[in-house]
């Protein structure tokens, strides 16, 4: 069973929380995840890499919706976690959107 969590107290707050395509690092309860928000899309992942356990903060968003791994490049599709490029398991994904009330994240 998830839990819901909600980051700033409205919209705009979030927006102004979460520049575009920034990766943001930030602690839900007990999980730290990346969050990312393109336009309206809102992506929360794990923040370590699942190849060498590379912080994804420091990595870089592309304009497919992927996040490039700082340390092999390797680039994981944000909203399914699939392993774009490289040899290694899938990113684990949280389902997260923004809403009137903030940004909603469930993990």
């Amino acid at each position: 069973m998830s839990k819901k969590y909600t980051l700033g107290a409205n919209r705009e707050g979030a927006i102004n929380l979460l520049p575009d395509g920034i990766i943001k690092l930030v602690q839900v309860g007990s999980t730290k995840v990346c969050l990312v928000r393109m336009a309206e899309a809102v992506y929360a992942f794990q923040h370590l890499c699942p190849h060498q356990a590379a912080s994804l903060y420091e990595g870089k968003v592309n304009g497919m919706g992927q996040v490039i791994c700082p340390l092999h490049h390797y680039r994981f599709d944000m909203k399914t976690g699939d392993v774009m490029s490289g040899t290694c398991p899938d990113l684990k994904t949280f389902p997260a959107k923004l809403t009137e009330e903030g940004i909603v994240i469930y993990i």
